[in-house]
Parts: structure tokens; C-alpha cells; sequence
């Protein structure tokens, strides 16, 4: 079985596809840049940060908008396991 990290990616990608019409024309794999290459706009972004939020449970400041964290789907991903471990922890 995959692992939580699998998971979240595929949730992402899944809404990705769903989403963005440009996403369906090409072949989809974690490291294509979303916005550089015209797949989600700006205010597509907008779309993608509310579906983590709901989706994962998890807030998204605005400081954290940056291409570290939304570029593709594979940072969008390391970006949600990051803020899911640091709810997590109880200190």
C-alpha cells in the first residue's frame, strides 16, 4: 500500500486534472511546474490553496504563497506533509 505522502500527491494531481482543463492535455507527473507552464493561473492558485485547506485541514498564510511551496504537485505535497506534522505535534 502507498504511503501518506502517495496519498496526499495523488489527491492533489486528481484535483489538478479535475480542475484545469490544460492539465488533461499533457502528461501529468509531480515535478511539472503548474504556473510556469500556463496549466493553473493566478487564480488558479487561489483554487488550489482552498482545496488544501478543506481537504487537508490545514491554513495557508500568506507568506507561505510562494513557488517553494506551489510550484508543482510534488512541492505542493511536501508543503501539506510539513504543516500536517507540525498540527500534529503537541508542544
Amino acid at each position: 500500500m502507498s504511503g501518506d505522502g502517495n496519498s496526499v500527491n495523488s489527491r492533489i494531481r486528481t484535483f489538478v486534472v479535475q480542475k484545469f482543463p490544460a492539465a488533461r492535455k499533457r502528461a501529468m507527473d509531480d515535478d511539472v511546474p503548474l504556473l510556469a507552464s500556463g496549466i493553473v493561473d493566478s487564480l488558479g492558485v487561489l483554487d488550489l490553496v482552498a482545496f488544501i485547506e478543506q481537504s487537508f485541514m490545514i491554513q495557508v498564510s500568506d507568506d507561505e504563497l510562494t513557488p517553494d511551496n506551489f510550484a508543482n504537485i510534488g512541492t505542493m505535497s511536501s508543503f501539506v506533509e510539513k504543516k500536517r506534522s507540525e498540527v500534529r505535534v503537541p508542544e
